[in-house]
């Protein structure tokens, strides 16, 4: 019998019931397989757990706000994301590559089938993915600070990328039967993610047409002021996907009812998802925004901590132990009735319109009142003792952003000296993190000044045992607070000789 005789007869070979399926699936677990031992999958893989393990130790994130942390976790699988393009369109190349096309001749499989056990071959690498995910997210949320709710569909995110990616490379093979269209791709995706603002920002339109959208904001919101439609941007990915696999199977020549019917399902998912994403921000959730931003008091819960009052959203409500100390600690070295004054803690955003806003909150005119913001940890800890400190001095916030002269030295002794490292948290609290010259000094609202002399005296009390200081402190109360109080006259109260030139001084 001849050759051609031969590969008609098993061209003509039926399989037996189920066969098919199991030898997708089998081909399926073998080409998974290889993926994930291919050198860029590894690569990519090492480089997404060392950023994992990295990311996780940093010791400023002991504050995570959750609707945050989730969508935190979507832009390391973007790069394992491209591996499995790559290295899925060049699986799918292979039997091109090495001229071992006609050989599969004889096989059950249909070329439909083993494309579809292709696309199948992602489905682990996005699994271990997944397991990333997890286990970022929930060793945020299992810190003592952790705050907020996260969302489901938001962790998604990136295991769904990488079915995305790597169903494009599979279809891309079909279409362009080249080895160098991939990695050309490879390298326009990249540039776009790392060059043109990685990840991809925005509320509305098409910026929700690409993989993972990011908020660029510089502050953390309630979760509900997000808008974001991530529920819909996940259905949307997951058409993506199963909409490049199918196509890709189309295209390797089964056009049966079946799996044209799928193709036009799954292509309907994904204009649903994309078009339901795409629109604006709810008006509900605007009016939220605006009612969050402008009435806070309307929005949160308040609760009494020793003498003072503390007003947060109902998400940071547990955080509010952590502003006490503060308070606790700036109050307990301050004279006069400043001692037991009874302080109301509010925490302020300024939502607006958008998330993207990053303007400054103004300062309230509210007698004893203190902003607090949606972030905590870090730099903020130092600039909300600050706004503590200038409130107890001046009586509001309004009054303290125009402080000038002494009084500065008495605010930023108050609000380091009780600190664990007060000469660190001066210098993080400084917009220039400087220990010596003129400065800014940072705080929750408009930010304060502070002068040459004023940072020399405040350094010298720093170095001085805290107990002679807080005496002093205590025993010229009045005078330290006084509007007319001079950097040189608070020197001298304090005992410290140092020459500091005139108070500079906005009329």
């Amino acid at each position: 019998m001849t050759a051609p005789v031969l590969e008609k007869e098993a061209q003509a070979a039926p399989a037996a019931p189920g066969t098919s399926t199991a030898a997708v699936r089998a081909l399926a677990l073998f080409e998974a397989r290889r993926l994930l031992l291919r050198l860029p999958v590894l690569l990519a893989l090492t480089g997404y757990t060392a950023w994992l393990v990295w990311h996780n130790l940093q010791p400023w994130d002991e504050f995570p706000v959750l609707q945050d942390a989730d969508r935190a976790t979507q832009g390391g699988p973007l790069f394992v994301a491209l591996a499995a393009l790559l290295c899925a369109n060049q699986a799918m190349l292979r039997s091109r590559r090495r001229d071992t096309e006609r050989h599969f001749a004889v096989l059950a499989l249909s070329p439909g089938q083993r494309t579809a056990a292709h696309a199948l071959s992602v489905v682990p690498l996005a699994l271990l993915v997944a397991v990333g995910v997890v286990a970022q997210f929930t060793w945020e949320a299992v810190k003592p600070g952790a705050v907020g709710h996260g969302s489901p569909a938001e962790l998604l995110v990136g295991p769904l990328t990488v079915l995305v990616f790597g169903a494009l490379g599979v279809l891309l093979a079909r279409l362009v039967p080249s080895g160098v269209a991939a990695p050309l791709l490879v390298v326009v995706f990249f540039l776009m993610f790392v060059g043109a603002a990685f990840p991809f920002g925005g509320e509305t339109g098409a910026a929700w047409l690409a993989p993972v959208v990011g908020t660029a904001g510089k502050h953390p919101f309630p979760s509900g002021l997000l808008g974001r439609p991530a529920a819909w941007h996940a259905l949307y990915l997951a058409g993506l996907a199963l909409t490049a696999a199918l196509l890709a199977v189309l295209l390797s020549g089964s056009r049966g009812r079946r799996v044209q019917a799928a193709v036009a399902a799954a292509l309907a998912v994904t204009v649903l998802g994309g078009a339901a994403q795409t629109r604006d921000v709810p008006g509900a959730t605007m009016a939220a925004r605006q009612r969050a931003s402008l009435t806070p008091e309307k929005e949160q819960t308040c609760q009494r901590r020793g003498t003072s009052e503390y007003c947060a959203f109902p998400e940071w409500a547990p955080r509010t132990a952590d502003w006490e100390r503060v308070v606790r600690g700036v109050q307990s070295l301050a004279g006069g009735s400043a001692q037991g004054q009874r302080l109301l803690v509010r925490q302020r955003l300024n939502a607006g319109y958008s998330l993207y806003e990053d303007s400054v909150l103004s300062p309230s005119a509210t007698p004893h009142q203190v902003t607090v913001g949606t972030a905590w940890g870090g730099n903020r800890v130092p600039e909300f003792s600050t706004a503590v400190a200038a409130v107890l001095v001046a009586g509001d916030e309004k009054a303290a952003a125009k402080l000038c002269g002494g009084r500065m030295v008495t605010v930023m002794w108050l609000s380091l000296a009780w600190q664990d490292d007060p000469e660190a948290q001066l210098r993080h609290v400084r917009l220039d993190d400087s220990l010596s010259g003129d400065a800014i000094v940072l705080s929750p609202t408009e930010p304060l000044s502070m002068t040459a002399g004023q940072t020399d005296v405040v350094r010298a009390l720093l170095d001085r045992p805290m107990p002679s200081v807080v005496g002093r402190v205590k025993a010229h109360w009045a005078e330290l607070t006084s509007p007319k109080l001079t950097t040189a006259r608070a020197a001298e109260l304090l005992g410290v000789p140092a020459k500091v030139g005139p108070d500079r001084c906005e009329a």
